[in-house]
């Protein structure tokens, strides 16, 4: 398990892909799928994930993995930094 969580809802476009590659990018986090967040009204409207807890989301499914990207080395610099 990683210090960054990525949380991904199966109801979600970025379900679709293969966020695991991340892992590969980023040994310290751990990508987990869900059946359903319970956040059925931005799932509907956009991609989205959720890392640390923390909404991110974007207008394509690109723009969210550049995003998350940003926002898991944002997370991984606080640690960095201890």
């Amino acid at each position: 398990m990683g210090i960054v969580i990525v949380e991904v809802c199966d109801s979600n476009l970025m379900s679709a892909l293969e966020l695991e590659h991340l892992e590969e990018l980023y040994p310290e986090i751990a990508v987990l799928r869900a059946d359903c967040m319970n956040l059925c009204g931005l799932c509907k409207l956009r991609p989205y994930a959720l890392v640390n807890g923390k909404r991110v989301f974007a207008a394509t499914t690109e723009e969210c993995i550049e995003k998350i990207k940003a926002a898991i080395e944002a997370e991984l610099a606080i640690y960095n930094e201890i």
